[in-house]
């Protein structure tokens, strides 16, 4: 059984309940799975209670939440729903097909949310000028991206540039793997030549890993006014940095990382984790 919620003048309620996977608000938030539905409506999917939880926290506006009518009873999970029901958030039970129809995967918490969030624009990237950002290029896969926020989550890195395409850092698996980090760890996506205008701007080296580095990635300046550049497994970075540093543009140094085995490249989750970390062992060094 549902319990009922508070709504802001604290009186309690009874949910709207659907039974229906046909329904129309249930096939419109499943719609957001798809990149075109996300760029046409501003919304996305959040799944997952530490997600929700941390979009809430950093004032991300919560629009609907779907709750699971069959999950077990959760305290957190009921004191999550009487905050964003206080918050205005239009709260919407489901039956099992229905909510199944909009959970992500296999982990089920019993709470999805439709949230209107997108990476910041350029003019709102406000970062601390002597931390470090890191900027990735053509990054694609979702995992990879989530993974990557973490990990500037964890290490104290100021931000991260999206640059040149890849993922919508508001696909709902992006947001899932970087456990809801992707609300709170400054983000703005862009093209390639804004993030090269931007780093000239802000007076940033770019640090750049690469096969053809000729300095290893703890022998380069990593942190401080640093930005940290990425590019796909696939592709590397693109050409565009060199002929900005060729034309004065940006100062830029390609390091590498020993590859000793068969492969010739990191994973770049991986690859972010090493340089994100040298970056905070070289801050905290005397």
């Amino acid at each position: 059984m549902i319990e009922p919620f508070a709504n802001p003048d604290r009186v309690m309620i009874q949910p709207e309940e659907i039974t229906s996977p046909a329904n129309p608000r249930v096939r419109d938030a499943a719609r957001l799975r798809d990149a075109d539905a996300r760029r046409t409506t501003g919304l996305t999917l959040v799944d997952g209670l530490r997600e929700i939880g941390r979009a809430a926290a950093a004032g991300v506006e919560i629009v609907e939440a779907f709750l699971d009518r069959e999950a077990p009873a959760d305290p957190v999970r009921a004191a999550l729903v009487d905050t964003l029901a206080a918050r205005g958030a239009r709260i919407v039970v489901l039956a099992r097909r229905p909510f199944d129809k909009v959970a992500f995967g296999e982990r089920n918490e019993g709470l999805v949310a439709v949230a209107r969030f997108a990476a910041r624009p350029l003019e709102q990237f406000n970062v601390a000028a002597d931390r470090a950002v890191l900027v990735i290029e053509g990054v694609e896969k979702p995992g990879n991206l989530g993974a990557i926020l973490r990990t500037c989550d964890a290490a104290g890195i100021a931000g991260v540039v999206a640059c040149h395409g890849g993922t919508d850092p508001a696909n709902p698996a992006a947001i899932r793997a970087s456990l809801g980090t992707v609300f709170t760890v400054p983000l703005v996506a862009v093209t390639t030549q804004q993030a090269i205008a931007w780093c000239g701007r802000a007076g940033r080296r770019v640090v750049a890993a690469t096969p053809e580095g000729r300095r290893l990635w703890h022998e380069a300046r990593l942190a401080g006014r640093v930005a940290i550049l990425l590019g796909s497994e696939a592709h590397g970075i693109t050409d565009a940095w060199q002929r900005a540093a060729d034309a004065g543009a940006i100062d830029l140094e390609p390091v590498r990382l020993p590859m000793h085995g068969v492969a010739d490249s990191l994973n770049v989750a991986a690859t972010a984790a090493v340089l994100a970390y040298e970056s905070l062992r070289q801050s905290a060094a005397p």
